[in-house]
């Protein structure tokens, strides 16, 4: 395990602030194909991840590596293009890293998004769906260790781990775009294999709408750090078992980049009203 402390999380932090005097309020964590967004930050400081204090590398094809802030729908806004994934190697506490980094930037609400499989039947590929909870699959958790006070409580509370309250901003949102978004459970796996059809069968049973291999672990440190969380779900493909058919990543981009239009109208319709 890499334990992460207060002192890399502000040599992070004082890292970026020396370059831009931007203080971002919301945090955007981009899933794979989500990327785009990223086009449309004004004024943008781009930042490499690789040049950023005990950042890891993102290492997954439709991930750009970069850390961008600047102006996004009248706020100032730092974005993840790409994220850590622990199937990279990388331990929960890394992948979470950048959240902290974020806290200490002084973010106060993230809107974290992924492609997932679809495990509700009734879902269909280039579906978005409002995240309103999670099922931990990985066995890992960022906040496993000595616990720092001063970064949250031993045990926090994951009762409203995803806030109803941005749930119900992106419903209305969607609502005025003209078109509705799902809503459901996430299950975080660790992959990068993809399920079995009798672990889908198993999620379902659970209560599982959607899959991935990302998000559960981010969410987690934002909630210990006491930042606000959305999650939003592209639903890239029907999971494991459901169709007659193999997956595979190029579908889950090939997907996410049809939803793109409807994600990139919602993204920016919800920014100004968190």
């Amino acid at each position: 395990m890499h334990e992460i402390t207060a002192s890399h999380i502000q040599e992070a932090a004082g890292y970026i602030t020396s370059l831009t005097s931007d203080q971002p309020e919301i945090g955007l964590i981009m899933g794979s194909g989500l990327g785009i967004l990223s086009d449309y930050i004004e004024d943008a400081t781009i930042i490499p991840y690789h040049q950023i204090p005990h950042f890891p590398i993102s290492t997954v094809v439709g991930h750009a590596g970069e850390l961008l802030i600047g102006k996004l729908a009248g706020r100032t806004v730092v974005l993840m293009s790409g994220r850590f994934h622990m199937y990279e190697g990388y331990g929960p506490e890394l992948t979470a890293f950048p959240v902290r980094v974020m806290k200490a930037l002084g973010v106060k609400h993230l809107i974290v998004t992924n492609a997932a499989g679809g495990i509700n039947i009734e879902f269909k590929p280039g579906d978005l769906m409002v995240i309103t909870d999670h099922i931990n699959l990985t066995g890992r958790n960022p906040l496993v260790g000595r616990n720092d006070e001063e970064l949250g409580d031993r045990f926090p509370d994951m009762s409203q781990a995803y806030s109803r309250r941005l749930g119900a901003i992106a419903k209305d949102e969607a609502a005025k775009l003209g078109f509705g978004l799902r809503e459901g459970v996430y299950v975080g796996v660790l992959g990068p294999s993809y399920e079995t059809p009798a672990e889908i069968r198993m999620m379902r049973t659970m209560g599982a709408d959607a899959v991935g291999m990302s998000t559960v672990a981010e969410v987690i440190a934002a909630r210990h750090s006491g930042i606000e969380v959305l999650g939003i779900s592209c639903i890239s493909n029907m999971a494991s078992g459901i169709l007659d058919q193999p997956l595979s990543h190029q579908e889950v981009i090939e997907t996410t980049d049809k939803a793109q239009a409807q994600f990139l109208s919602l993204i920016l319709a919800v920014i100004p009203a968190v």
